[in-house]
């Protein structure tokens, strides 16, 4: 008699055929997980603070090699030269360094520990919740970015740049490349001396 009773809707119907499974193959790509790229990015970084007296002895001679361009770049224009140099500084730098290309970089002032890879994006020092093994409150697997800074920076020549105090991000720059303002700046602050001089 229940065997006749009408199916509630709710009731599970009977399972299908099931769906056939793709074939295996010898394929296995290594490092597609997106926790093993975060690790090998964060794995990178550190080697980068690691070596920060190296980057920051390179950095030094980069710009005033990129100083003495600023002719070449002018007479091209620097909205020209923006896009090529800042798909090469998003190459190289966000390979480094995890940068996030704010367009206003302060490696050479953190010890090469990008502030911008701090949840909280402090340009500023470590907010005061970092855990008692220097792990990030926030990110418990992921090493304090401003305990990195301070270690990065106790390695550099200039290391004392980290006490200096950093402006807030101005959000209109980011996306551009830094390097270029940088190279700008320094040739405007030049020019000025020269001028001065000549008086």
């Amino acid at each position: 008699m229940n065997d006749l009773a009408p199916k509630s809707a709710g009731a599970p119907q009977p399972a299908g055929k099931p769906k056939p499974k793709a074939p295996a193959t010898a394929y296995n790509p290594a490092g597609v997980s997106p926790s093993r790229r975060r690790r090998n990015k964060i794995a990178i970084r550190l080697w980068s603070v690691r070596n920060a007296r190296f980057f920051e002895w390179f950095y030094n001679h980069f710009a005033n090699v990129f100083l003495s361009l600023h002719p070449l770049i002018k007479r091209i224009g620097y909205q020209r030269a923006e896009a090529p140099v800042k798909f090469v500084e998003r190459g190289v730098k966000g390979f480094l360094f995890d940068c996030r290309m704010c367009g206003q970089c302060v490696l050479s002032s953190t010890g090469m520990s990008c502030p911008m890879n701090c949840p909280k994006q402090l340009r500023n020092g470590p907010c005061g919740g970092v855990r008692a093994n220097g792990n990030c409150e926030v990110e418990p697997d992921m090493p304090c970015v401003w305990v990195q800074a301070f270690q990065g920076s106790q390695r550099m020549k200039g290391g004392d740049r980290i006490m200096a105090v950093q402006k807030p991000v101005d959000q209109s720059w980011r996306e551009t490349s830094s390097w270029l303002r940088v190279t700008a700046q320094a040739a405007a602050a030049r020019d000025e001396a020269n001028a001065e001089t000549a008086r």
